[in-house]
């Protein structure tokens, strides 16, 4: 039987009040509010339960918890590779659809933060016992394909070969055509002609041309995931789902959920104080709307996940609004089971940064210049270099709230001191070489005393179960970030007051002199504490989807 946290002791003692950890040490490890809490605090020293793991004060409005050093020890003992993961979420399957590119254009530096965003929040609901389906909605027919394809007609079509050039050549074709269709009326209405051969399968070269490309984009993108770590379990396409929602949308305008306006299709948001919005055009074609109607019915009817997470742009907000509530009058098992996680824009903090396509930040050139900068500046090999400049990359974006949008500085994001992925990597390869050098792991754990960086230190550490599963549960990456921040910022402090070997080979340091206080310890304390932040360090970066590379 898995014994029970401090934390649930206080809560069972407590009747479940809502705790908070105080900011400041000397208010203990656990805290809530009451307006009598002088009277609160008489009565919960006599939990017998409660009086063995913690000190309970009245500190003005508040009731304050002070968990006992044998307790912090015990949580320190259960550090290990599974420190962390709960069961919270067990029982629960949801869907994380994220990434969303669109064959034929560029991966761009939004879509790294999407992706970036994604794959965090997999592997936190993972982390709480959560099963996890990893959905990626990709857009491979519409106008935008249409655009590449006359940019070819135009430009000439060309294999350059390789996988990186191929998108190149795309994303060129994509511009050449996309401006002809703002540009030139007659170019225009031979754009929306190729668009239509490539919806109805008309023209043979058309076709064979559409999917060549088409496969080109998909193989760059997948190396794209390769390189920051990602993976789905299934790849959904608009082309596949475009006949299901048209067909969805026809059936459902029949039963009057959508209505006939003008020749298309819409569904009456005003009846719901919504906006209204076209499912199928005057020409019959269906639109995202509808597209999605049909995504909706293969994703429910594939997995029945309990929730569908969409990592979506903020700007869909309305347009996710009419497309929840028409798919809960058309699929009323779907109400509530729906979720629009809308994240920020990135924009570049100053100055400029080379793009192949000129006014777009690829997010490829992103990761290829942090790399570069990255071994100029440190002299890192490639290899490390290359799992610092996504870890950089990825905690510039995660460390922000999902929703706010983000000024990306690329000095600050790569540095080794303050909020930076960087810094978490370098803490984390300097805990593991003073293990190495220590070449001992029994260590042993008796404490005369606790001088005021290791209690820091040990009341962290017993919190970092309780921040992954607020992280989980509220989508909120920059939760973790912060508390690995600060794990690092304690631990170093740590480091650089402390002496964790000495050079007599690991023996019982008899006395040290810390700020005045003389004390007694045993070195494998330290030892073991030090493997506990790096192994908190190394588990909270992988939630991040950010590996820490042994040595820096």
């Amino acid at each position: 039987m898995k014994q029970k946290s401090a934390k649930e002791i206080i809560l069972e003692a407590t009747k479940g009040v809502k705790l908070t950890v105080p900011d400041r040490p000397e208010l203990g490890d656990y805290a809530f509010f009451s307006v009598d809490a002088e009277k609160v605090v008489d009565d919960l020293k006599a939990n017998k339960e409660l009086a063995k793991i913690a000190e309970v004060k009245a500190v003005g409005k508040f009731v304050n918890f002070y968990l006992k050093p044998d307790v912090l020890l015990d949580s320190l003992i259960s550090i290990d590779g599974e420190y962390g993961k709960n069961l919270t979420g067990g029982g629960k399957k949801y869907m994380v659809e994220f990434a969303h590119p669109n064959t034929h254009k560029a991966f761009h530096i939004g879509h790294l933060r999407n992706i970036t965003t994604g794959e965090c929040v997999v592997r936190l609901l993972e982390a709480i016992g959560t099963k996890v389906v990893r959905a990626n909605y990709q857009g491979d027919v519409g106008l935008h394909i249409a655009k590449a394809l006359y940019g070819i007609q135009k430009k000439g079509f060309t294999d350059p070969g390789e996988v990186k050039a191929r998108a190149k050549y795309l994303g060129e074709v994509y511009a050449l055509g996309s401006q002809a269709f703002e540009a030139d009326e007659e170019a225009k209405k031979k754009i929306i002609a190729i668009n239509k051969q490539i919806y109805d399968q008309s023209d043979p070269k058309i076709n064979d041309l559409y999917q060549t490309t088409r496969a080109w984009s998909l193989e760059y993108f997948d190396a794209i995931y390769q390189r920051v770590g990602s993976h789905f379990d299934r790849l959904y396409f608009e082309s596949e789902v475009a006949s299901l929602g048209l067909q969805i949308a026809q059936k459902a305008e029949s039963e009057g959920v959508l209505e006939k306006s003008e020749g298309a299709v819409i569904f009456p948001g005003e009846k719901y104080d919504l906006h209204s919005r076209v499912f199928v055009t005057s020409e019959g074609v269906p639109t995202y709307e509808a597209k999605d109607l049909g995504l909706a019915k293969l994703q429910f009817g594939e997995h029945n996940p309990d929730l569908i997470v969409h990592v979506v742009a903020p700007e869909q907000a309305g347009y996710f609004q009419v497309l929840f509530k028409a798919l809960e009058l058309i699929q009323p098992e779907t109400k509530g089971r729906e979720f629009h996680l809308q994240y920020g824009w990135v924009r570049l903090k100053e100055g400029k940064m080379s793009s192949r396509l000129g006014n777009v930040i690829l997010g490829e050139d992103l990761l290829d210049e942090a790399k570069k900068r990255i071994i100029e500046k440190y002299k890192t090999e490639a290899e490390t270099a290359e799992k610092i400049a996504v870890g950089a990359i990825k905690y510039s974006f995660l460390k922000t709230g999902i929703s706010q949008e983000i000024a990306f500085d690329m000095d600050e994001s790569i540095s080794l001191d303050g909020n930076s992925g960087p810094y978490l990597q370098y803490t984390a390869a300097r805990a593991m070489s003073v293990l190495r050098k220590a070449e001992i792991t029994n260590y042993k754990l008796q404490i005369t005393n606790l001088n005021e960086e290791e209690r820091a230190l040990l009341r962290h550490l017993v919190h970092y179960p309780e921040m992954v599963e607020e992280a989980a549960a509220r989508f909120a990456p920059n939760l973790l970030c912060e508390y690995l921040y600060q794990l690092a910022s304690k631990f170093n402090t740590f480091y650089n007051i402390h002496r964790i070997l000495n050079s007599n080979k690991h023996r019982i340091l008899e006395s040290e002199k810390s700020r005045g206080d003389l004390m007694k310890l045993d070195v494998n304390f330290r030892l073991s504490l030090t493997s506990a932040v790096a192994q908190v360090l190394s588990s909270g970066l992988s939630l991040l989807g950010i590996e820490a590379p042994e040595r820096m």
